[in-house]
């Protein structure tokens, strides 16, 4: 059974959403580009189309988080 720790930490990662996410904007419109360009009409996203501009992203909230916790 989960502790209340598990609860707030998730609370705490959620809370610091939006600033990573704004320290990352170049990489997240990079990323919504691609989407978008790639869903067009009535095309599904499809695995691995926007993988390039994905880990450009999740490199960038990596290391936004971990600047965050120093």
């Amino acid at each position: 059974m989960s502790g209340p720790n598990v609860w707030t930490r998730s609370r705490e990662r959620m809370r610091r959403f939006p600033d990573l996410l704004a320290q990352c904007s170049t990489e997240a419109a990079a990323y919504g580009k691609c989407v978008v360009a790639t869903t067009t009409g009535k095309q599904e996203l499809k695995k691995d189309l926007c993988a390039k501009e994905f880990e450009g992203l999740k490199a960038c909230f990596v290391s936004a988080a971990k600047r965050g916790m120093k």
